[in-house]
C-alpha cells in the first residue's frame, strides 16, 4: 500500500520570483496601488494602512532589512529543495489555489482535482515583458520550451472517486485548453524543487481567493483527514508526500496569525487551524488554507523543520509572510 512519507510547505509569494533590486525598490512603490486588507479582513487602503502603523513602522522595512530577508528566504528555499531531494519520493500531491490560471469566474469550483497523464507548463516566450512584476511572474514558466510534467494519474483518480464517496463534491479535470498551462501554486514547485526529477504531482486546486464559495478552514481540515486516508488505502507500494503550496499571510504581514497557525502546526492543533475566522483569510494570505489541508494529512508525521521570515516591504507594513516547513 502507498505511504505518506513526507508533508512540505512553502510559500510561493512572487517575491521569491523577484530579483534582489525589486524587493528594495519596485514593491514599495507597487503596493500603494494593490487591493489590501487588514488584519481582521476588511478592505483597506494603503494611507489608511500606513496610517494604522505602529511607530517606526519604517525601521521594519529598511533596504538593510529586506535584503538580509532576501538572503534568508533563499536560503532556506534551498535547504527545502535539499530535503525534498533527499526524500525520494513516487509522488507528490501538490496543494495549492487557482488564481484565475485554469477557471475563471464563469466557473469556480471550491476543489478540483487534475488526473490527466501530464500537465502543460508554458514557455517564458509567451509572455514577453518589459515590467519587472511581469518577469517575476515569467520565471515561473520554462526559460528554453513548454513543459509537461508527468501526473499521477492512478493515484489523483483514487482521491477523486474516494472523495466523492465522501461526499466531497470534486471538480475532476482531466484536459485542460490547448492555451492553458498549470497556475502558478503548482509551476512555482516543479520550477523551484523538482527541477531535474521526474517526480509525478497531484494538483489539488482549493478555491481559497475568490467569494463567495472560498473553502473553509473547517472543511480544509476535513479534507486533509480524507487524504490521509485514501492515500493509505491506494494500492501501490509508492512513497508519497503533500506540499502545501501558497501562504503564508499577504499582502499584509500578520505575525500573530502567521506564528499562531506555525504553533498549530507543531502541536498538531487541527482545532485552532479549522477554527481560524474566515475572514481573516482574504486576497493572498488565503492560501493558508493550503497549509491547513497538508497539516491535517500529515497528523501521523511530525514537524521536523519549520522556518518564517515576516518580509516587510514598506513602512506600511505589506509585504509576505514567508513560510518553509517540512514533516517526516
Amino acid at each position: 500500500m502507498a505511504r505518506l512519507v513526507a508533508a512540505f510547505g512553502s510559500s510561493h509569494s512572487i517575491m521569491l520570483t523577484a530579483e534582489r533590486a525589486d524587493w528594495v525598490g519596485a514593491f514599495r512603490e507597487s503596493d500603494q496601488r494593490m487591493p489590501l486588507y487588514d488584519k481582521t479582513g476588511a478592505a483597506i487602503s494603503y494611507a489608511d494602512l500606513l496610517a494604522a502603523a505602529p511607530p517606526r513602522s519604517e525601521d521594519m522595512a529598511t533596504p538593510d532589512r529586506m535584503e538580509a530577508a532576501y538572503e534568508r528566504s533563499f536560503a532556506l528555499i534551498a535547504e527545502l529543495k535539499r530535503q525534498i531531494d533527499a526524500t525520494a519520493l513516487d509522488a507528490l500531491i501538490i496543494v495549492g489555489d487557482d488564481q484565475h490560471e485554469l477557471f475563471q469566474d464563469a466557473l469556480m469550483p471550491p476543489l478540483a482535482i487534475y488526473y490527466g497523464e501530464t500537465i502543460r507548463n508554458a514557455h517564458q516566450d509567451e509572455f514577453a515583458s518589459d515590467n519587472w512584476y511581469r518577469r517575476a511572474q515569467r520565471r515561473r514558466l520554462e526559460p528554453d520550451q513548454e513543459a509537461h510534467y508527468p501526473v499521477h494519474a492512478g493515484l489523483a483518480l483514487h482521491l477523486i472517486e474516494g472523495l466523492t464517496q465522501r461526499e466531497f463534491e470534486i471538480c475532476a479535470v482531466k484536459e485542460i485548453g490547448i492555451d492553458q498551462y498549470e497556475g502558478h501554486a503548482y509551476s512555482y514547485i516543479h520550477r523551484t524543487y523538482l527541477q531535474g526529477r521526474s517526480v509525478p504531482v497531484v494538483p489539488i486546486m482549493l478555491n481559497t481567493y475568490y467569494p463567495p464559495n472560498q473553502v473553509t478552514p473547517k472543511r480544509c481540515v476535513a479534507l486533509g483527514r480524507a487524504l490521509k486516508v485514501l492515500i493509505e488505502s491506494y494500492s501501490s507500494d509508492i512513497r508519497v508526500g503533500i506540499i502545501a503550496s501558497g501562504g503564508l499571510s499577504h499582502f499584509v504581514v500578520d505575525e500573530e496569525i502567521d506564528r499562531g497557525i506555525i504553533a498549530a502546526l507543531k502541536t498538531k492543533n487541527l482545532d485552532y487551524l479549522g477554527g481560524l475566522d474566515p475572514k481573516r483569510l482574504q486576497a493572498g494570505s488565503s492560501e493558508i488554507r493550503s497549509w491547513i489541508v497538508t497539516a491535517a494529512a500529515a497528523t501521523d508525521l511530525d514537524l521536523q523543520w519549520v522556518d518564517y521570515v515576516p518580509a516587510y516591504r514598506t513602512p506600511a507594513l505589506t509585504g509576505t509572510g514567508l513560510g518553509f516547513a517540512r514533516w517526516s
